[in-house]
């Protein structure tokens, strides 16, 4: 019994948020959480040959959660039902379980019972089957068992024993005993009580149950939903799959699925229909994002609920022990937070976001290799399948991957075909079924209606391919076209045809979609082509390829490597990190237009996770007008745009010396000396100022045993300036740590015996450059829990002053503007009730005309909100509209300002004993050198072995000068021309 209940509100943690392109933020670098392809929950019927060339049929029930059901044959014709692929029992037993049924109701599920007189039967033309043990009246023997067949023997037995009448199934001749009786017979159960108990001593072997607790541990396995549930995408296969009605929300299996299933089986058995293919798409659905982390987060919830009941266990006990000692318990401040644990569920999702299978560091190589990255699909994960398990088939490019997945785009070597790539045009839908858009046909008609089908339904109609001769009006042209139904291609009158491709592209996914005349490739070269992109770091200086598909200028967009504008309007500012954009108001009413702009700042020189260079260039003027969705900038390896991931070379097919022999590639000096292969690649190096126990180590210049010529591009922190040119072993942070008398050397005790006790009882640790790196310090961040090392006081308190300027500015321009608006809309109407919140007084006479000279007497800021301005109905609802956008643009400027303030004021979050970080960006040039890979779009690739000067390069007719020579023995084997 309940004495009291307590309420309160309880901090579950923090989940991270999606950014706008879709990815995640974890511990500071940017992950991709890949959706899963896995088995869907419904029913499969599968058929396996054994050695002895006998074949059995099975039905596996696979739920969302919970334990799978197989329904299969064994050798003598028995049909089982096996649960977790361990236990096994009769499907009759379960049958009895779940509906309640008795022998002769399950007999008449699948045949139809007779009842027969013995006395009356002369002679036995068909195959007639006992449906029960027949007792003898007088002795009470069993005189014939359930599914005897009936001979002239046993009819004899029935007559002489006085057996008036029995129930039987009749087959026709020769038929031997249907499985369902072969099961019955096999069954020990004759009621729903003994298959309880059956059940019981399946599941629990060695208890003694009652009908009661046998109810409740099945109840417990198949009926409660935290338990076992088919979820709606299993009840919707299962409706679907076995042409049943059920309602959509019973997640549960009923008596309906499992009599559907036992005779789709038999039908299986007879040689009527077909088994299902596992590879078949409408099996296999997508797990996204929003799925795996709500799954993760359930699984956090109940440890949460488990540790919450042991809590309240515990303190039970403890008030238990309290009374026997005869203290009370203060329960006053027992409320739910003091149960509730939230560090389960962050946890959870904290491993999931950080080390899952399925959440990986993004590719950010190139905006394609972002793109694709995101588009992906793995068949791998938990849940999923392990590479050394998957066959060939589950890799197997099936025909439903048609417009689904592309069949191009995969990885070599071990997860080739199990991680894949979404098709251009191919969508997720509310079940996880992947679908494909067509276009409608009517009466040989190609109609602009689109619609998208799931690899299931599409099955049943006759689809044309994108090719199909069409005129100017929608018409086929041709009579007879070659369509697509159930994975057969056949030849068809145009007036059946029920669908078209959308494109031919819908095959295909992005990375193949950019390779020109892919047509022409060998798919195993087309393979690497679309891999090779993915890898192609971006140019200092990008060019639109010559031969393109079309594709790019959308490819770079969709990345979200370039910024396009949110509203049309007018550029007003632009400088290399950022662009002002005035919109275009809506309607002279709309206040926050007219004065608040969009702003875009540019990505510069900022660090990839593959350490390549994200920057954005403006590609707008000051004056021009853009209109909504047009491209601002371009980005890593786009250009005015289109994505731009390689040059357009000179190339030749020939020997030069043999130093092209087996994919090695000669280029032209000419490329090095004109950057035109060059790249920009920025190395980030961190250094922490920790708490030690001889005291805080600190940031300085003043290092020990450094020359002057070493602190030289240090700044008065010791933070290395930017701009400088760094190399091998310069310091990029001075920085010292304090250390004890056991550290010093002979020389130190010598000096420190010379000058007295502070003379180096501090030792440099200072961040040098690494072997092997060179380049430009690009920039330096300083993140620290109290604001002194990064910033004075002083240089705090301008930043904050010069935000509240800002703030002041903005409200008092919004503040002006709606005078100037009212003003407009009230001189010449007349007055009605204008109050002043401070008199309380009418500040204009009612019914008096309003004019200019008027209102300028008046503050508009003290006019009550409750005041009626005019007789004007209207005029008084466009005020009303007016006052509460101003209203809403000032609460809107006090958040932000309180938000940038704390920005400002608060420290940073640091791991536990560091007081302060730093991050230098070193950006390096990297030019084209010996040993580098070098591709093209077909899977032509090679490595540099030889850079010519231009002199000994080949040339054309014309004297010019070839680029990059080729090996012509690359080609034809490979068939990638």
């Amino acid at each position: 019994k309940v004495k009291e209940a307590r309420e309160s509100w309880v901090y579950l943690g923090d989940i991270p948020a999606i950014t706008e392109n879709g990815t995640f933020i974890i511990r500071g670098s940017e992950r991709v959480v890949v959706s899963q392809l896995h088995r869907s929950p419904g029913v499969f019927f599968d058929e396996k040959t054994l050695p002895t060339k006998k074949v059995i049929q099975s039905a596996r029930i696979i739920p969302m959660k919970g334990s799978w059901l197989e329904v299969k044959f064994d050798s003598r014709n028995v049909i089982w039902l096996y649960i977790d692929a361990r236990r096994k029992l009769p499907v009759t037993t379960f049958m009895r379980i779940i509906g309640g049924l008795s022998t002769t109701e399950i007999i008449s599920k699948f045949h139809t019972i007779e009842n027969l007189i013995p006395q009356k039967v002369s002679q036995i033309k068909d195959s007639i089957f006992v449906c029960d043990d027949i007792f003898s009246p007088q002795t009470g023997e069993i005189l014939l068992y359930l599914g005897d067949k009936l001979t002239r023997d046993g009819i004899k037995k029935l007559v002489d024993s006085g057996v008036e009448k029995l129930s039987v199934i009749r087959l026709p001749k020769g038929s031997d005993i249907p499985p369902i009786l072969s099961t019955l017979r096999a069954d020990p159960s004759r009621s729903k009580e003994e298959a309880l108990l059956e059940f019981h001593h399946l599941v629990r072997p060695g208890d003694s149950p009652t009908i009661e607790t046998a109810q409740e541990r099945f109840n417990q396995i198949f009926q409660n939903p935290s338990r076992y549930s088919l979820g709606e995408v299993g009840r919707y296969k299962m409706n679907h799959h076995l042409k049943l009605d059920i309602p959509p929300d019973t997640y549960y299996i009923t008596i309906e699925d499992l009599l559907a299933v036992t005779r789709k089986l038999i039908d299986l058995k007879n040689g009527k229909g077909t088994t299902d293919d596992i590879d078949h798409l409408s099996f296999r659905r997508v797990r996204t994002v929003g799925e795996l982390v709500e799954n993760q987060f359930r699984v956090g919830i109940m440890r949460m609920a488990r540790n919450i009941v042991e809590r309240m266990r515990s303190y039970d006990s403890h008030r238990r022990e309290e009374k026997k000692r005869g203290k009370e318990t203060d329960t006053s401040e027992i409320g739910p937070q003091s149960f509730i644990t939230t560090r389960t569920i962050t946890g959870v999702l904290n491993t999931f976001f950080g080390s899952s299978q399925l959440s990986q560091f993004m590719d950010q190589c190139n905006p394609l290799a972002e793109l694709t990255h995101k588009r992906r699909l793995s068949a791998l994960g938990p849940g999923g399948l392990t590479r050394e398990r998957a066959g060939f088939e589950v890799r197997d490019v099936h025909p439903t991957h048609y417009g689904r997945m592309c069949p191009i785009e995969t990885p070599e070597g071990q997860n080739i075909g199990l991680i894949t790539s979404l098709s251009l045009y191919a969508r997720v839908n509310d079940f996880g079924f992947l679908e494909t858009p067509y276009r409608k046909v009517k009466d040989g008609k190609v109609q602009d209606e689109i619609e998208y089908l799931t690899a299931d339904s599409e099955e049943k109609h006759y689809i044309a391919q994108a090719s199909t001769l069409v005129d100017e009006n929608g018409e086929i042209i041709n009579n007879y076209v070659v369509c697509r139904k159930e994975q057969e291609f056949l030849l068809v009158p145009k007036s059946e045809v029920n669908y078209i491709d959308i494109s031919p592209y819908q095959v295909i996914g992005a990375s193949a979609a950019l390779i020109p005349f892919l047509e022409h490739d060998d798919a195993n070269r087309a393979l690497m082509g679309c891999n090779m992109q993915r890898q192609a770091v971006p140019l200092l200086f990008t060019e639109p390829a010559v031969v393109g598909t079309g594709l790019e200028k959308r490819i770079a967009r969709d990345s979200g490597a370039i910024l396009t504008a949110k509203r049309s309007g007018e550029v007003i500012y632009v400088d290399a990190g950022r662009i002002e954009i005035k919109p275009d108001p809506k309607s002279k009413l709309d206040l926050k237009a007219l004065i608040e702009n969009d702003e875009y700042q540019l990505a510069k020189f900022e660090k990839s996770n593959q350490n390549t260079t994200l920057n954005q260039r403006p590609l707008v003027r000051i004056g021009q007008h853009v209109k909504k969705g047009q491209i601002l900038t371009d980005g890593p390896a786009t250009s005015h745009g289109e994505l731009a991931l390689g040059k357009n070379l000179l190339v030749a097919f020939m020997p030069w010396h043999g130093y092209n022999f087996e994919d090695a590639i000669i280029i032209s000096e000419k490329l090095v000396i004109n950057d035109v292969l060059t790249s920009v690649h920025i190395e980030e190096f961190t250094l922490n100022v920790r708490e030690t126990k001889l005291g805080p180590e600190e940031l300085t210049r003043e290092l020990p045993n450094v020359s002057e010529e070493g602190l030289k591009n240090l700044d008065e922190q010791g933070i290395v300036r930017i701009g400088t040119y760094v190399e091998s072993g310069d310091i990029l942070v001075g920085k010292v740590t304090p250390r004890g008398k056991t550290d010093l050397t002979p020389e130190e005790r010598l000096l420190r015996a010379i000058f007295g006790e502070k003379a180096g009882d501090v030792k440099n640790t200072s961040l040098s450059v690494p072997p092997g790196i060179e380049g430009v310090v690009i920039g330096a961040t300083v993140f620290s829990k109290q604001r002194t090392i990064t910033t004075q006081r002083k240089k705090l308190q301008d930043a904050i002053k010069l935000k509240k300027i800002e703030h002041a500015r903005k409200v008092k321009q919004i503040k002006r503007l709606f005078e100037k608006k009212l003003h407009e809309l009230l001189v010449g109407k007349k007055a009605a009730e204008i109050i002043s919140i401070t008199t309380g007084e009418k500040v204009i006479e009612p019914g008096s005309k309003i004019s200019e000279k008027a209102l300028s007497r008046i503050n508009i800021f003290d006019v009550s909100p409750k005041s009626v301005w005019t007789d004007d109905e209207e005029t008084n609802k466009l005020i009303k509209k007016l006052q509460r956008q101003v209203d809403e643009y000032i609460a809107y400027r006090e958040t932000k300002l309180a938000g940038e303030i704390e920005k400002v004021i608060r420290g940073d979050e640091l791991p536990p004993g560091v007081i302060a970080s730093v991050n230098v960006f070193v950006a390096m040039k990297r030019k084209i050198s010996v040993g580098d890979k070098i591709a093209g779009r077909h899977g032509n690739k090679g490595c540099i072995s030889k850079i010519v000067p231009v002199e000994d390069m080949p040339y054309l007719a014309d004297g010019t000068p070839i680029d990059i020579v080729l090996n012509p023995l690359g080609v034809p084997s490979r068939m990638n021309v």
